[in-house]
């Protein structure tokens, strides 16, 4: 599904990745973890050609998506649905407005059936009766789902999260790991989340990528990753939550 080959980055004189080689096949779930700054959310920008490579390739399903003009390139966005660290909401929408963000800049869908839309994701994600919602009336945990909402609305093929977990209770935490693994069964995407939660790893994970030095030090399932000889990795796993 995703093919990134070669991959090099530098912001000036600070180099963030050096040569990254990942697969991605279709339908996985895939964890990419590393400590802070060493390029998680540089890397997750590349996968949605929000950033371009210094040199190297970003494919998906075999179309190097660096080689596309802009209209082209948009075309391989809407594949895409991404939930934010921090959600991302927009503060002057309601909560279904903000789910239906996409569906209302197309020309093609009316007001109410973008809503029906919005109303349908919302349920998905265990929430009922909050569609007229203002998003400070929501708590942390209440905006990750909407936020997930508003990356399902679209019918994605390809989901991405950007630390799901991040700043939300244990409980919550949980519950947003259950609700990646119930839409990844239901709607068969291929998702890829970075995080430094390494329970969430763990358990949402098919294949844990390690991002250190720039480059992708090793591929592990969650069972191997515990058993891993590199030093790095076993001290990232053992710490269980890395401070970022």
């Amino acid at each position: 599904m995703i093919n990134i080959s070669g991959v090099h980055k530098s912001f000036g004189q600070k180099k963030v990745l050096a040569g990254v080689d990942l697969e991605i096949k279709k339908g996985e779930s895939m964890v990419i973890i590393g400590g802070s700054g060493t390029g998680k959310s540089v890397l997750l920008k590349h996968i949605i050609g929000l950033l371009a490579p210094d040199s190297g390739s970003v494919r998906i399903e075999g179309v190097d998506i660096n080689s596309l003009d802009k209209d082209a390139l948009y075309k391989v966005r809407k594949r895409f649905g991404m939930l934010f660290q921090g959600a991302a909401l927009f503060d002057s929408m309601s909560v279904w407005e903000n789910v239906a963000f996409v569906s209302l800049r197309e020309k093609s869908c009316s007001r109410k059936a973008a809503r029906d839309i919005a109303e349908e994701k919302l349920r998905m994600v265990g929430l009922d009766r909050v569609a007229e919602l203002m998003p400070s009336q929501l708590s942390g945990g209440m905006k990750k789902r909407v936020g997930l909402a508003r990356a399902i609305a679209h019918e994605p093929e390809v989901l991405l999260y950007d630390e799901p977990t991040t700043g939300l209770d244990p409980v919550m935490a949980e519950a947003i790991n259950d609700l990646i693994l119930e839409l990844k069964s239901r709607l068969s995407v291929t998702s890829v989340t970075i995080t430094h939660d390494m329970h969430s790893a763990m358990k949402i994970s098919d294949r844990i990528a390690m991002l250190y030095d720039g480059r992708i030090a090793g591929v592990y399932t969650p069972d191997s990753i515990k058993r891993a000889d590199e030093p790095h990795v076993r001290e990232f796993v053992a710490a269980g939550t890395y401070n970022i």
